[in-house]
């Protein structure tokens, strides 16, 4: 369960990058998430795999390194919004249950104040 969420914020990521930068190399890629170049690699064939994203070489030069941009398809935009989503829910659920704590632990403390006054 741990391990599919990082992928899901992975994927996430390399499609947000590769949306506003589709010349975007793996090298960079692996820098933002701070993963290394071949687990970026494997991301990016899977998600190619999956339809999400399309490559295209851009270089006719067979002696220099290809030039690749990666764009978003309409599934990898559907599944950007989906995923989107699902975060937005998900942080909306930790933002409750710290606010739910916030509120016991000052109920407790007033709970406290109230009974020090009692005492005195």
């Amino acid at each position: 369960m741990f391990e599919h969420t990082i992928l899901k914020k992975e994927n996430f990521i390399i499609i947000k990058e590769i949306e506003s930068k589709p010349a975007i190399t793996q090298r960079q890629l692996s820098a933002k998430l701070t993963i290394s170049l071949g687990k970026v690699n494997y991301l990016l064939r899977e998600l190619i795999k999956k339809g999400l994203i399309e490559v295209k070489n851009f270089s006719d030069n067979s002696g220099k390194l290809n030039k690749l941009h990666y764009y978003l398809t309409k599934e990898g935009l559907e599944y950007k919004i989906s995923i989107t989503q699902h975060f937005l829910k998900e942080k909306e659920a930790e933002y409750n249950q710290i606010k739910q704590e916030w509120e016991h632990l000052l109920c407790n403390k007033s709970n406290i104040a109230d009974n020090e006054q009692v005492i005195k």
